[in-house]
Parts: structure tokens; sequence; C-alpha cells
């Protein structure tokens, strides 16, 4: 009898391990935690009065991930007189060096701007394609092989990231910093790749 009991309740338990298979829906306790709505970038949702599910930071607050030095948050000098002209070499040896930083700003490029701005940067993204498709040319975004942007300093651009500029949101709050000018230095690299070649300056003999 005994052993009857034992065998009855090892076949209960192991009916009921994880990995077994049933064809009941799950027991969850709370639904409402189990499914909730998520929101992608940029997506519009009611909740809010402004519908953006890009939430702005409350304001008098100050995030423990903020970045404390002044220039890399904001992309000017210490004097806040100038935009820093290159990304700094400080920056780029705490996230692993130049080929890991330069890897990561690709990545998060892709995501983030290459549906404007196109992989290659040349402007033509899908949204681009779209929108000129739609007769709303101020919606295409730039190509960042134009000579005024080849130009800027890189903090410039990493300003224009964090705060957006004409149609172009602030991405402040859904990109970290690191991450910001991991594709400043990104773009700069797909900008060296189709930079138009030097002209021969030598005079033939």
């Amino acid at each position: 009898m005994r052993m009857l009991l034992i065998t009855l309740a090892f076949a209960t338990l192991s009916t009921g391990c994880i990995g077994g298979e049933s064809g009941e829906p799950p027991v969850v306790g709370i639904r409402n935690m189990y499914n909730q709505p998520r929101y992608d970038t940029q997506e519009r949702q009611p909740f809010f009065a402004d519908q953006r599910s890009m939430r702005p930071q409350v304001e008098g607050t100050v995030s423990r991930e903020m970045e404390k030095a002044m220039a890399i948050a904001s992309g000017r000098n210490a004097n806040d007189d100038a935009w820093l002209m290159e990304v700094h070499p400080q920056l780029v040896a705490q996230n692993g060096g130049p080929a890991a930083f330069l890897s990561r700003g690709k990545e998060r490029y892709d995501i983030y701007c290459a549906p404007c701005h196109s992989i290659s940067g040349d402007g033509k993204g899908m949204v681009s394609r779209r929108a000129a498709a739609l007769g709303a040319s101020g919606l295409v975004a730039p190509s960042f092989h134009d000579d005024r942007l080849r130009h800027i300093p890189d903090g410039q651009l990493f300003a224009t990231i964090t705060n957006g500029v004409r149609n172009m949101p602030s991405y402040a709050h859904s990109i970290p910093v690191h991450d910001r000018w991991a594709i400043v230095q990104y773009v700069r690299a797909l900008q060296l790749s189709q930079a138009p070649a030097p002209e021969n300056t030598e005079q033939s003999q």
C-alpha cells in the first residue's frame, strides 16, 4: 500500500514539472500584468494628451544614469561657447575602443536613423521615399553626404540627435548618451566611405 502511494505521488509530481506538455492554457494569477500594452518608439498612443509614446523627462528630476561630464552630455566645450569638434577619445576608450564603438554606432544607426536617412546615409530611407511619393517633400531626410553636413562639428551632430531639428524628433530619452556619440562616429565613417576623391593638384611636367 505504501509503495502504491509513493508511485501515485511520483506520477502526480512528474506530470506537473516544468517542461511537461499540456494542452491547457497557462494559469496566470494577475492577467493585467501578464498582458500589457507595448508602444514602439515614435508610435502614437492615446494615454497621454500629446499622444507621444516617447515621454520627456519629468521636470526637475535627475536620472542616476545622467552623464556627469557636461561636454559629453551637451556636445559643447567647457565654456559653452563652441561645439566639440570631434568625439572625445576617452569616450571611445570607455566603450571598448574604436572598433567596438563604431560597431555599436552602426547597430544603433540601423535601428534609429536608417528608416529615414537610409543604410548608406543618402537620405533615401523607406520613410523618406514614402514621404516623397506622397508629395511631402518637407519630411524627406537630408543626405549626410551633403557638403554642409560633412563639415559640421561632431558636437553639433550629437546635439541634433539629442534635441531634434525641424521634423526630426529628439532622441534624448530613447538613445543613451554614449550611443548617440557612437552614432556620430558611425555617420563620420559613412561620410568617409563615400567622400569624393581628392583632386590631383600635381602639375604635369
